[in-house]
């Protein structure tokens, strides 16, 4: 049982992991036509990491997860007992039983309301996760040809670099929300209207599963770009409740300029915090796709495994999850939500 309280040196360290926009050192120059790989904003984490060839045991659960989320034979290897753990923390936002092979590709919108121009059934959203438009699947498959190189991703992105808007009264405020104060899109547009809708999607039906959150700098606003260690998979973890109001009694912590004037509560929702996006996972054999698209909330609800070997101890207070332990990390992918604008101009990749 882990002790609930708080050292003076963990609730500092707490402070300085809970939130990014402390750590200012990872930066990249405007003058580059591609984004550097991207360390953990967490040293005390990167410090303890194994070595690639050697899996801690938060990345081996992280890649038994992944697997089971994979093809039929990738999950089939996944002991038992450890699937019905996880699938007991698993709540998913879109249904994990698609049809086998995409029927068709969806484009998505033009839009300012991503989730309105989608008619009919809300079958055609799930759709749009299990297979999604054209472009992402050809970056799906580029992050598996690649091996699983950053490179590779970064390559597709706009080198014009974009300064992050003054949104929410950020600037007020002194806080740096994002990792870097500029930003970039993908040269596709439908890649950033799609992260866009992603976002859009998640607050539309995390409801459903006990989780209630809102595009704001408080709240949801950014997900960590990552391509999984085995298999190259392109995934996003999202991270909802960035900034939880000060409580003195039930949130004692000073996160910074930041969380000036949050509304966020602290509750057991935050257990619901991390949430997963993983793109169709193409065969590094065919050109087939072996597995599709999922979206699901990672609930670490202190009972279950995701809990027990995923959160570390020193931040298991707000149940973060870290994006390393699942592979390589590409950029931080932001909603700034801005007015007047079509949602895809409100990615900004950092």
């Amino acid at each position: 049982m882990r002790n609930p309280s708080l050292s003076l040196k963990l609730a500092f360290t707490f402070s300085f992991a809970f939130s990014y926009s402390l750590t200012l050192s990872s930066s990249f120059s405007p003058s580059l036509p591609s984004l550097p790989k991207l360390s953990s904003p967490l040293s005390l984490k990167s410090s303890s990491s194994a070595s690639p060839s050697s899996p801690s045991p938060s990345q081996q659960l992280a890649a038994d997860l992944l697997a089971l989320l994979g093809s039929k034979r990738d999950a089939a290897r996944i002991p038992a007992g450890e699937a019905r753990e996880f699938r007991s923390c698993l709540r998913f936002l879109v249904p994990f039983d698609p049809p086998s092979e995409p029927s068709r590709l969806h484009q998505i919108p033009s839009q300012r309301d991503l989730l309105a121009g989608c008619v009919g059934d809300t079958t055609e959203f799930d759709e749009m996760v299990w297979w999604p438009p054209a472009p992402v699947m050809e970056l799906a498959r580029l992050a598996v040809d690649s091996g699983g190189d950053p490179g590779a991703i970064h390559r597709t992105l706009d080198p014009s670099v974009l300064p992050v808007p003054d949104v929410e009264g950020l600037k007020k405020d002194k806080c740096q929300l994002t990792r870097t104060p500029y930003g970039r899109r993908f040269v596709n547009e439908e890649l950033n209207s799609y992260f866009a809708f992603l976002f859009e999607l998640i607050v539309a039906r995390a409801p459903l599963v006990g989780l209630n959150v809102s595009l704001s700098r408080y709240d949801l606003f950014h997900g960590h770009l990552f391509l999984a260690s085995e298999s190259g998979r392109l995934g996003i973890l999202f991270h909802a409740k960035e900034y939880p109001a000060y409580d003195k009694k039930s949130f004692p912590y000073n996160l910074g300029h930041c969380q000036t004037e949050s509304d966020v509560v602290y509750d057991d929702s935050m257990n619901l915090r991390n949430i997963l996006w993983l793109a169709p996972l193409p065969s590094n054999a065919t050109k087939a796709w072996v597995a599709p698209g999922v979206l699901v909330v990672l609930d670490a609800d202190p009972e279950g495994i995701i809990y027990k070997k995923l959160v570390p101890e020193y931040v298991d207070f707000v149940r973060t999850i870290y994006e390393d332990d699942f592979g390589e990390v590409v950029a931080d992918v932001n909603y700034l939500n801005m007015g007047n604008v079509v949602p895809g101009d409100r990615i900004f990749i950092c």
